[in-house]
């Protein structure tokens, strides 16, 4: 997220795609709302479904799910047309746009309504609207993401604001809305497979700083993986970590696992009944040899398996019986304070994860540089600070746990709008929750990333040298005259190293700044760096281009290809998905082989979307576990448009069964609306006990069994996944419905 939810009541225009915040961040949506109210901001949404989002828009497009890179094509081939781009801004500031350029030009208003379904018309009028309206920000969920081609989405978005300069401005930007409480902070922390914490990649470099900051001989780390190089390959991915136990049998993907299966699945505070293709989770759960499901809540992943033994439910504290640091959807970090202690047999999961270190046999590693000289720990203050102390990639060695309770203890005294703390507070200057990149501990943090109309010491900065100083003779440093305001460099310059930082801060180090100094800024754990930077007003990450090219991707910009499941089997064959992928996160994933084996729009002609509720939330174990949220809804249904449930002969209330691809199946009540269109259906995700058919709430220990239950939506969700990270393809596929 560049900027963040208060900053949404500066724009005046704001394009939302892939997402229903009136539902999912029923909160934060009141920023949507006073930007229309006090500001005149247009709300431009774009859905498969009519949304309670979309109710309050000033411009609705009902998009074909998957079509998105067509449309926001469509979108710059008028806006390049009509002269609406900054070019200003792309000349200065970007690399690559002239090949967007090109590929824009193939989409024209009318090759856009034949792929997208949105009227050439309906594109002109919000092109229009949202290029000349500024600024505007552009906001996005998982209905950007969860697609085959969810990266080249979320690359899609981001040039079309690169395009238009609203970038690195106040009411601009992309911001990307979280699903949950702390995935942002689970995402810092490296709860995904191929980075360590700070996204730092997966390379001996990398290795060595964090051995050296833990305390750890880097060979006795390397020695804890079945083979050197096994240290350095991505993992499992929580979409297809089922494959993992399954290795390659009855039919299923191939794994990549140093020869062997999976053994033990060990889950804490995550609904894996959330994620797609329920029917194989239940398999791969039925083949593991241990499962261990820590959670405050029964997690359903023990209730929906065949398995009788080696399931353990480990009672873990809730977020009132503990306290430490999470992360918000925009960067900003946030102390809590434990309310009570934790009840009953519950411990909280540093405990549990210590105890289990202990019988691990490395529990004096993990904790050396949290414990004091007599052994305590001072929990989270110490492991807060060891995050500040290691993670500078992304900015966090301002994220002391003084400063974070400080601002606990200070929240009304910020601007929602600006998140700036008021003058004459003790909070004055700083920015709530001290959004990342917070480069020192005098940092205030930043609030709205690329803007270079601010000093770096007040939020400032430009894009990031990533990617090398050229590329095809190219120069990828910003343009001179483009830097943040007071930079003692008034233009590009690379990311500060050991080795370069007094040619470019025009300074001289001393001989025990040298010694002190690590090589460089991301691997600095003096913070000599940042702090040499911060007094030339320098962002230590460098300024450069942001590119539109990504060289080491399969589509080096962002290409449309139909969905693995795709409904016009015509287009299917013009824009194939891609290459089968082996050892996609140790599984071989398939791509174009599957869908082109099929004409899968024949016998399942219906569109099929999945999504949330307002008063549910993920698996929906923790809700559906009250009363009075799951009396709103008790039971699983599909929303079905009364044209296509007359084919079916369905009326509201009847039972349908909804068929999958895959051969799955799940029977669920038919509610019928008109706010989807009449080729698709919407499954909400939050429901699970009942698997084809199969009622397995017995499964619950006694006492334990929620309010409500029912079919998982994710039975029938598609198999695809990401090209780059994996993620499911639950917003793009197809099913066949019958009545019950």
């Amino acid at each position: 997220m560049t900027n963040h939810l208060g900053d949404i009541q500066n724009s005046k225009s704001i394009f939302v795609i892939g997402s229903n915040p009136a539902v999912n961040h029923p909160v934060g949506f009141r920023h949507f709302l006073k930007a229309k109210e006090n500001n005149g901001a247009k709300l431009i949404v774009v859905d498969p479904r009519y949304t309670r989002t979309a109710a309050k828009a000033d411009y609705y497009a009902q998009i074909r799910p998957g079509t998105d890179i067509p449309f926001m094509y469509g979108m710059m081939n008028l806006i390049f047309q009509n002269g609406w781009a900054d070019e200003k801004f792309i000349s200065e500031r970007t690399y690559g746009i002239d090949e967007i350029r090109k590929e824009a030009a193939n989409w024209t208003p009318e090759v856009v309504e034949d792929v997208t379904g949105v009227p050439a018309q309906t594109l002109k009028e919000i092109t229009k609207i949202f290029a000349t309206t500024k600024p505007g920000c552009v906001v996005w969920a998982m209905g950007l993401t969860q697609h085959t081609i969810g990266s080249s989405n979320t690359r899609i978005a981001p040039i079309l604001q690169l395009v238009l300069g609203n970038m690195g401005v106040s009411g601009g930007g992309c911001n990307i809305l979280r699903g949950h409480d702390n995935v942002q902070g689970a995402s810092d922390m490296a709860n995904a497979p191929d980075s360590l914490p700070g996204y730092y990649a997966k390379n001996e470099g990398s290795w060595k700083y964090f051995a050296k900051m833990w305390g750890v001989d880097y060979e006795w780390l390397q020695g804890n993986f079945v083979k050197p190089e096994w240290m350095f390959k991505p993992g499992f991915t929580l979409a297809r970590w089922w494959a993992g136990p399954l290795d390659g049998k009855n039919g299923n993907d191939p794994i990549n696992n140093a020869g062997d299966s999976l053994k033990a699945l060990f889950v804490i505070g995550n609904g894996v009944t959330s994620t797609a293709q329920q029917a194989k989770v239940q398999e791969g759960l039925d083949n593991l040899e241990l499962l261990i499901l820590a959670d405050p809540f029964v997690n359903e992943a023990g209730i929906i398996t065949n398995k009788k033994d080696n399931i353990f439910l480990l009672p873990s504290a809730t977020q009132f019986e503990t306290s430490g640091s999470v992360v918000a959807t925009n960067r900003s970090g946030q102390w809590r304070s434990k309310v009570i202690e934790p009840m009953y047999e519950s411990k909280t999961d540093h405990e549990i994860l210590f105890e289990l270190a202990k019988r691990l046999g490395f529990y004096d590693e993990l904790t050396r540089t949290i414990r004091d000289e007599n052994g305590k720990i001072e929990w989270p203050e110490a492991a807060t600070r060891e995050i500040s102390n290691i993670v500078k990639s992304i900015g966090l060695t301002g994220w002391t746990p003084e400063r974070l309770k400080n601002h606990q203890e200070n929240w009304d005294k910020f601007d929602e709008k600006t998140l700036l703390g008021k003058p004459g507070t003790p909070v004055e200057g700083e920015y709530y929750g001290l959004p990342w990149p917070c480069w020192t501990t005098e940092h205030p943090g930043s609030p709205n990333l690329y803007d270079v109309s601010k000093p770096v010491m007040k939020g400032g900065m430009g894009f990031r040298n990533r990617f090398g100083l050229e590329h095809n003779g190219v120069n990828q440093l910003a343009a001179d005259g483009v830097a943040p305001l007071e930079s003692a460099v008034n233009g590009g310059y690379p990311e500060i190293t050991k080795a370069n930082i007094e040619a470019v801060l025009g300074i001289k180090l001393t001989d025990e700044e040298r010694e002190k100094m690590g090589n460089t800024w991301a691997t600095d754990g003096s913070g000599l760096i940042a702090q040499k930077c911060m007094q030339k007003g320098i962002a230590p990450y460098g300024n450069a281009r942001a590119r539109a090219i990504v060289w080491t991707f399969v589509d080096q910009i962002p290409k449309h290809r139909e969905p693995i499941h795709s409904p016009r089997t015509d287009l299917a064959k013009k824009y194939p998905s891609f290459k089968d992928k082996p050892n996609h996160y140790r599984v071989d994933t398939k791509y174009e082989s599957l869908q082109q084996s099929s004409d899968f729009a024949k016998d399942f002609p219906i569109n099929l979307v999945t999504g949330r509720l307002v008063n549910l939330n993920g698996a929906g174990l923790e809700n559906r576990a009250s009363k009075y949220l799951a009396r709103i809804t008790p039971e699983m249904f599909a929303d079905i448009h009364p044209d296509l449930a007359k084919k079916h002969d369905l009326k509201d209330g009847d039972m349908v069964w909804i068929f999958s691809p895959e051969g799955t199946k799940i029977k669920v009540k038919a509610r019928l609306v008109h706010s989807v269109s009449p080729d698709m259906i919407f499954l909400p995700f939050h429901f699970t006990g009942v698997m084809q058919g199969v009622d397995m709430t017995a499964n619950f220990p006694d006492g334990t069994k929620p309010y409500a239950w029912g079919e998982s939506a994710n039975t029938v969700t598609n198999y695809g996944y990401d090209i780059v990270t994996q993620i499911p393809e639950t917003k793009g596929g197809l099913c066949r419905i019958q009545k019950a």
